[in-house]
């Protein structure tokens, strides 16, 4: 197979997890920000949760906009910080491994066929594997 030369541009994936699968799923065109995420937690995140749920973020600068922590605490839910450098206590970091390797075999080369693949797998993955990515996190699922 081969690979087209060019300029190659940052595509962002980011989403939630819960036992159940995924959440709030969203694909950009660029590298994330702050005014990035804090619409993103306003118009997508926000709307899927309920009082009590708690967001756990790592610390990448643009997780940490305020307008975002507004969103999040304006439906009654918690934002949460992991410690600095601890990828080993994100959950989700397991399953977008796992989505990049099927985004890789798929070998989209439009943005077009990389959201496709990316449904695929979120279907595939992120719903028959949610669960044991907590525990391999070293959170116990109730």
């Amino acid at each position: 197979m081969s690979v087209p030369h060019g300029h190659w541009k940052t595509t962002t994936f980011i989403g939630g997890l819960r036992l159940s699968g995924m959440t709030a799923p969203m694909m950009l065109d660029g590298p994330m920000t702050g005014e990035w995420f804090a619409a993103d937690a306003h118009k997508v995140l926000a709307p899927t949760l309920l009082p009590g749920d708690v967001v756990i973020a790592d610390n990448l600068p643009a997780h940490k906009s305020a307008e975002a922590r507004e969103a999040v605490e304006a439906v009654g839910a918690c934002l949460l910080f992991l410690p600095p450098y601890s990828p080993d206590f994100n959950p989700v970091e397991n399953i977008f491994a796992k989505v990049q390797a099927w985004i890789r075999r798929v070998a989209p080369r439009t943005i077009d066929a990389l959201q496709d693949a990316a449904c695929g797998a979120i279907d595939d993955v992120f719903h028959s594997q949610a669960a044991a990515c907590f525990t391999a996190a070293g959170y116990e699922p109730d």
